[in-house]
Formats: C-alpha cells, sequence, structure tokens
C-alpha cells in the first residue's frame, strides 16, 4: 500500500502537479483500491485543519500584509541604515538585520522576500553591489523568518509532533540569533576582502532619533509578540490575533497609511496563501494517514535506531535527509509528511524534541534556496526578473553560514532547550 502511494505521489509530482494534488490525488486512489470508505477523505482532511495552533497561520500572514502595505519596512530600513553609519558593507548587513527585525511579524521567508526583497535588492544595487550578490544575500537573509518567533512552518510542526507551539517559537530564539550573527561575519569578511562600498548615508543624531521616533511603533510589534510568548500570557493563536490588531492600529491611527483599498488587499492575499497553505496540509494528513495505516511510521523508527543509537549521529543522518527532502518537496509538506514518521525515533533515541523541531524546520528553510522546488530562488527571479540561475550563483557562498548554523544547532541541544526550560519552567 505504502509502495503504491509513494509511486502514485512520485508519478505525480514528475508531471509537475501542484502538491496539494499530489498528496490528495494519490491518497484517494489508494484509499479506494484499499476498498476502504471514501467518506475517509473528509473525515480525516477537516481533521487536520481542526486545530487551535493552525488559527495562527492566516492571522500572522494578515499582519505581515498589513505591515508591508503601510510602509514600515521602508522606516525600518532606513533607520538601521542611519545606525550602522557608513561602515563598509554597510546596506548588505542592514538587509540581514532588517530581516531578523521584521521576522517578528511576518514568520515565513517568502513573506520577508516579498516585503524586503525590492527594497533591499535596489539600496545594494545603487550602491554598486552585483546584483546576483544581493539576491543571494535577501534569499539567504530571509531563512532567518521560520526560525524566529512568530514561525509559521514552526507552528504547524508543532501541531503534527505534538510539541507545544510556545516552547517551539521560543527555541528559536537563540538559533536565530546564531544564524544572523554567521551570516553578519560572512559579509564584513566579504566587505574586507572584496572591498564592498560604504553606505552614503548620512545622518546626524536628531536625524536618527526622529526616524527611531517613526519606527518605534513597528519595533515594539514583535517585543509585543516576544514578551507575550514568554510571559506565557499568550498562546500561539492569542499573540496572533494581538499582531493583527496593533498592526491594523499602528497602520490606521499612527502612520495613517492603511486604506480601506491596502486593508481589502491585504485581506485578499491573506485568504490566498492561507488557502494554498491548508489545502497542503489537509491533503498531507490524508497522505500521512494513509502511511500510518500500513505501520510506515513504525517500521521507519526501527530502521532508524537500527543504524545508531547516538542521538548526534542519528540528527546528522536526518539532516542528510532533510537537505534532500528540501530540493524536491515544499517545506510545509515535507514537514506534514515527514515530521510524524522521524519524531517519534529520534524522540525515543533521545533526541529532545524541541531541538529535533528547529532542526527540521532550519534543513527545510536552507530547502527554500535550493533547487528544483527552491521557492525562495523563484520568488527572487519574479521581484529581480533575473535568471535562476544568475540567482543560484548569488545564493551559493551563503550556503556556508546557513550549513555551519544547522551543524551548530545539531551538535548543541541547549542552543534551542535552554531559553524555553528557564522560561516555561
Amino acid at each position: 500500500m505504502s509502495l503504491l502511494l509513494v509511486l502514485l505521489f512520485l508519478a505525480l509530482l514528475a508531471q509537475g502537479a501542484p502538491i496539494a494534488i499530489c498528496l490528495g490525488l494519490s491518497s484517494a486512489v489508494v484509499i479506494y483500491w484499499q476498498g476502504l470508505p471514501l467518506s475517509v477523505l473528509a473525515q480525516r482532511s477537516l481533521n487536520a485543519l481542526d486545530s487551535s495552533p493552525l488559527l495562527a497561520v492566516p492571522l500572522f500572514i494578515f499582519a505581515a500584509n498589513l505591515l508591508s502595505l503601510t510602509g514600515v519596512t521602508t522606516h525600518l530600513f532606513d533607520l538601521v541604515r542611519m545606525v550602522l553609519g557608513r561602515i563598509r558593507g554597510a546596506v548588505a548587513q542592514v538587509s540581514i538585520l532588517v530581516s531578523l527585525i521584521f521576522s517578528g511579524v511576518s514568520g515565513a521567508a517568502l513573506a520577508d522576500i516579498g516585503a524586503l526583497g525590492a527594497i533591499q535588492i535596489d539600496q545594494m544595487k545603487k550602491q554598486g553591489y552585483k546584483e546576483e550578490f544581493a539576491a543571494g544575500l535577501t534569499v539567504a537573509a530571509a531563512t532567518i523568518g521560520p526560525i524566529f518567533p512568530p514561525s509559521i512552518p514552526i507552528i504547524i510542526y508543532a501541531s503534527v509532533a505534538n510539541v507545544s507551539a510556545v516552547k517551539l517559537l521560543l527555541a528559536g530564539i537563540i538559533p536565530a540569533l546564531l544564524l544572523t550573527v554567521l551570516l553578519m561575519v560572512q559579509v564584513a569578511i566579504v566587505a574586507r576582502v572584496k572591498d564592498l562600498p560604504r553606505d552614503d548615508i548620512r545622518a546626524e543624531p536628531r536625524a536618527i532619533a526622529r526616524k527611531a521616533a517613526i519606527s518605534f511603533p513597528a519595533l515594539l510589534a514583535p517585543v509585543f509578540l516576544i514578551g507575550g510568548l514568554m510571559s506565557g500570557f499568550f498562546g500561539p493563536t492569542e499573540v496572533a490575533g494581538v499582531t493583527v490588531a496593533y498592526s491594523i492600529f499602528i497602520g490606521v491611527a499612527i502612520y495613517r497609511t492603511l486604506s480601506f483599498a491596502n486593508l481589502f488587499r491585504a485581506l485578499r492575499d491573506t485568504v490566498e496563501a492561507t488557502a494554498n497553505i491548508l489545502f497542503v496540509v489537509a491533503t498531507a494528513a490524508l497522505f500521512a494517514w494513509v502511511l500510518t495505516l500500513d505501520q510506515v511510521p513504525m517500521k521507519a523508527s526501527g530502521f532508524l535506531l537500527s543504524l545508531s543509537e547516538n542521538p548526534l549521529v542519528l540528527l546528522l543522518l536526518v539532516n542528510a535527509f532533510l537537505l534532500l527532502v528540501g530540493m524536491v518537496l515544499e517545506s510545509i509538506a515535507a514537514i506534514l509528511i515527514i515530521a510524524p514518521i522521524i519524531a517519534p525515533a529520534l524522540t525515543m533515541a533521545g533526541v529532545d524534541p524541541l531541538q529535533l523541531g528547529i532542526v527540521f524546520v532550519l534543513n527545510l528553510m536552507i530547502g527554500l534556496l535550493t533547487p528544483p522546488v527552491g521557492m525562495s530562488l523563484y520568488m527572487i527571479t519574479i521581484i529581480t526578473r533575473m535568471p535562476v540561475n544568475r540567482v543560484i550563483a548569488g545564493v551559493m557562498p551563503f550556503f556556508i553560514p546557513l550549513l555551519l548554523s544547522l551543524l551548530v544547532v545539531s551538535a548543541v541541544p541547549a542552543l534551542s532547550t535552554w531559553l524555553p526550560e528557564t522560561l516555561m519552567n
């Protein structure tokens, strides 16, 4: 049964069918072939969507769309440029820091690229950066978003793997900061070796203070979010709702740039993005259920544990596997299909569930930068109108900090576990 399911899935994928169709149609054929009631299709799909943590997904998408349309990203970019001053490679460093700040409300790599990509690349091109370097840095920095809270992939992983979503979101803070530092170190080295241009912005302390005052409401959004999670006052869904309300408030009352037309546009984009994600969630749950009927998770657990009982060795094996999976599967689908199979085995072997969640998501976010299914690559080609081969060439050097951060997080469990355990206990 499982072999037929996987073969049908791969055949549909090879034909270029959308991932949700590949998952749902292959599952439906196997269920019919096995003589199971077709009502299972609706029942299992709807059960997968009947999840409180998943309510946070459309809310965070809506909040990111609202902040993007109010011009917040431009204010943040200008403020960080002023603060860093005229250091060599400053605009590239600004791109990384702004991605970190904006990740505190977006929760997704593609949202970061959509909101910041054009601004980041245009500023770097104006100052003489190569277009490949600008595009590569932009997509590499966007991987910070799905690791730093709020993170849509982390929320989905938590719902699938039965892990506390709040703890897992907090577990992503230190790895995201580590990734930010490693990216900035690489840019600093490249700036020195290749003599990257200095920023041409000149800002007096008064101008910096004025821009900081303008940007303060936007900077306060991640503080609300992380503070609410750390205090335990908000869960992921509640804090998503608060973030939406706050985004509307500052867009209408403070920046006064959120018109009814922009609000409608944000709602429309949110509905479209949410429908795409939840369609994949529903069909992937059906796919995983069929695998469970054939006891694939238990067989996979036994196979992994037969290879080694060392948690680090198992994590490294899973890293290699997930990096390959990220090349051919969309990240949300990969989480929904593979997490229920791998998570029990590694947890039994002694891998902390929080560390595993962060390693799992970080692997798949790196997969967004790898062809043939590298969604970040294709999105940046739309923004820049560059051929995808040039974008890939620009991304290649940034695999060094990305893979290094993955290895460090895999080898040092405390990077993922210390903060949530300290705060939640």
